[in-house]
Parts: structure tokens; C-alpha cells; sequence
């Protein structure tokens, strides 16, 4: 089977959730353009809210399929 590409948006998002819900700092974003950035930090800061709350390990992956 063929793989399909993703939405480069969704990757930098889904890139960012790991990164915030593992305990990474916003600084740590390795997007210069606009656009990426602020889809990979939207992502962190879902992350790093579930981080928080809690929500770290095998517990993220029914967030991580729902997004």
C-alpha cells in the first residue's frame, strides 16, 4: 500500500504536541518561517495544557489519533 502524505501543517502540529507534552520549551521550535511556527506552537501549547494536566505517555496516543 502507498503511504499518503500528510498535511505539513498537521505534522508540524502533531511535532509540537510531542514536544510540549514531553516538557520541551516553546524556544526549542525549530520552524523560522511564520506559518510552520505557529502551527508547531499551537501544538505545544496543546501539549504542554496535557502535560499539565497530567496526560503524558501511551495516554496522549487517543489525542494524538483524534487530531
Amino acid at each position: 500500500m502507498k503511504k499518503h502524505k500528510r498535511d505539513v501543517s498537521n505534522r508540524h502540529f502533531d511535532r509540537g504536541y510531542m514536544a510540549g507534552n514531553q516538557g520541551k520549551s516553546r524556544d526549542d521550535c525549530p520552524h523560522s518561517q511564520q506559518n510552520h511556527r505557529e502551527q508547531w506552537l499551537a501544538g505545544w501549547r496543546d501539549g504542554r495544557s496535557d502535560y499539565w494536566d497530567g496526560v503524558t505517555g501511551s495516554a496522549t496516543l487517543p489525542r494524538m489519533l483524534s487530531i
